[in-house]
């Protein structure tokens, strides 16, 4: 049996991941891949519901670590019940954010030590990464016009706008870091071009 592929696509608020996952899927879908979509936190029952605890708003504060633990608990689940047997049996696994997301939000938004994310990441991962990233970004201010407009704000949407400045500063940086696997996508245009892009993109990989 072939394993599967893994790809992610990350970005912050408001730059489009839910149109363009969707996307992706049908792309992946007419070319007769077989895929599992799902997302982080989240993807299993379990997931889900430490899921709501993380963007939920609190009475009680949640700490920085709490936090941090709890987006590492969620993926060792979600690692062990669903992405790892799909890839097993050689389906591919399409994510809504994964770890890059935590050095983002939780290294980058809440400056937490890249160190104790690297540990947590070891432990639960091991050496499994997603073999592509799809890192969709735009100017903070435009993303969370975007995303006010969709109503409601979630725990973390709430934050100022410095917190997603450094959010998105984290993102580039491990783009830089990872530039084989992490592709930059400018969000900042018409979602035809970033979809042409998208499109772009996945056919090299599939080459």
């Amino acid at each position: 049996m072939i394993k599967g592929k893994f790809i992610t696509l990350e970005g912050g608020e408001g730059v489009g991941k839910s149109t363009n996952i969707d996307f992706i899927r049908a792309y992946l879908e007419a070319h007769h891949i077989p895929l599992v979509m799902t997302r982080e936190p989240g993807g299993t029952p379990l997931a889900e519901k430490i899921r709501g605890l993380l963007l939920a708003s609190q009475t009680e504060n949640i700490s920085e670590q709490t936090e941090l633990l709890l987006m590492f608990a969620a993926r060792s689940q979600h690692i062990n019940q669903v992405i790892l047997p799909a890839l097993s049996a050689g389906k591919w696994v399409l994510c809504d954010r994964f770890t890059d997301a935590t050095y983002a939000y939780q290294g980058g938004g809440r400056r937490m030590d890249i160190k104790t994310i690297e540990w947590l990441e070891r432990i639960v991962q091991g050496n499994l990464k997603p073999d592509l990233t799809l890192l969709l970004d735009a100017p903070v201010n435009i993303g969370m016009q975007r995303a006010e407009q969709r109503g409601t704000l979630d725990r973390f949407e709430q934050e100022k706008l410095h917190f997603f400045e450094d959010v998105r500063r984290a993102y580039l940086l491990q783009a830089n870091l990872n530039p084989e696997r992490i592709k930059v996508i400018n969000a900042n245009q018409s979602l035809a071009n970033v979809q042409q892009v998208i499109i772009e993109t996945l056919q090299r990989f599939m080459l």
